[in-house]
This record gives C-alpha cells, structure tokens and sequence, in this order.
C-alpha cells in the first residue's frame, strides 16, 4: 500500500509540473514566435520647369487701300500663348517706332490713335481734319472691362467695331491679356484689331507700314 502512495503521489507530482510547463510554454510561445521588422521610407521628387511659347502669324495688310474717296480700314492679328506656368502669364504688345504707321520715305507718317485719356481705351473716334491708326483686342484672357465686348475686329465691312475699346500704338508694351493659372495644351488666342481712318483729311499717298511687337511673359 505504501508503495502504490508513493506512485500515486509521483503521478500527481508528474502531473502538476508538467501542467506548469505546459501554461508557461502557452504563455511564451506568442513572444518566442512574433517577427522582428524593420522599415524605411524615400521621396520620390519630380521638378516641372515653367514654359511659355507663342504663335508666329503672317503679316498682314488692312483690309484696302485709302485714297480720295475710301476713309477707313481694318486688318488684325491673332496669337496664340500657350504655359503650364501655375501663376499664368500676359501679353502685351507695341510698336517699334512713334508713330507706328510710317510712310516708306520715312518721313510722312499717320498718326497713333489719340485717346481722351491718354493710354486708356476708349471707343473709336477720329476728329475732323485729321488721320488715325490705332488698335483694340479681344479673347478669352482680354478684359473686356479696359477694351470692350465685342469679339470681332469690324462693325462692317472696312469699318472697325463700334464696341471695342482703342488706343494709340506706344514703343512701351501695353498689356492686352492675362491670366493667373495655366492655359490648356491648346492655347489661349488674342486678337488684336487694326484700325485706320482719315476724317476730312488726305493721307500722303504711299506705302505706311507699322510693326507691332507681341510678348508673352510668365508671371
């Protein structure tokens, strides 16, 4: 009998310590098998330069020719800017002499556009006993408050808009339009409209030829 107590109590002995390893291995296996890590992280960086560009169109002539009994005339120019600029840019435009329509003797000439206010736009017109070549503008980037509402160069034919607002050609750029943001891949077109009349006045005859000088500037 003494000996199957002292089985019994190794048994029991046996059965508590490996009871004890049993809860230990439970409670140390998630440590013994959870991961070791590490991480790093980089920036990625892409520069995106500004860029402006403008079109190149043709020269032009006004619309006909002036003489005794023909007073006025038209012509324009279109330009297209394109920018990815994120402040957006202007246009401005002017000529390369004053006044800018001159006679190819160099020296007869027709004089620039003379406005109420100087350097303000205004609608068109041309006092008597005198000749004029001045110009406006239109396009989506154009206010329309500083050169008028019209989105054609002419009233009628060989006649400038009425609604357009004009002012004399300077050797200083004048800006025509502006944005702030990037225009589309296809650009944004300015229109600029010529315009030329004698009032009660004969202009030399002659070849006049004026250059007018468009710039496109990132803001």
């Amino acid at each position: 009998m003494k000996y199957l107590r002292e089985v019994k109590k190794i048994v029991q002995i046996s059965f508590i310590i490996s009871l004890i390893l049993l809860v230990g291995y439970f409670s140390l296996e998630p440590q013994l098998t959870t991961a070791v890590s590490a991480s790093d992280s980089v920036i990625i960086t892409l520069t995106v330069d500004p860029g402006i560009t403008i079109t190149s169109p043709s020269d032009t002539a006004m619309s006909r020719n002036l003489g005794v009994a023909v007073d006025t005339a038209t012509a324009a120019t279109t330009w297209n800017v394109k920018t990815n600029n994120s402040l957006g840019y202007t246009l401005a435009v002017k000529a390369t002499s004053t006044p800018a329509m001159r006679h190819s003797n160099g020296t007869d000439s027709i004089l620039n556009y003379s406005e109420t206010v100087g350097g303000t736009p205004e609608t068109w017109s041309v006092s008597s006993a005198t000749a004029e070549f001045g110009y406006s503008a239109f396009g989506t980037d154009v206010p329309t408050a500083t050169w008028g509402t019209d989105t054609d160069c002419i009233n009628a034919a060989h006649v400038n808009s009425a609604t357009l607002k004009y002012v004399g050609l300077s050797t200083s750029d004048k800006t025509i339009a502006t944005r702030a943001s990037t225009t589309t891949p296809t650009g944004v077109d300015a229109t600029v409209c010529y315009a030329v009349q004698q009032n009660g006045y004969y202009i030399p005859s002659g070849t006049y030829t004026a250059t007018v000088t468009a710039t496109a500037t990132t803001l």
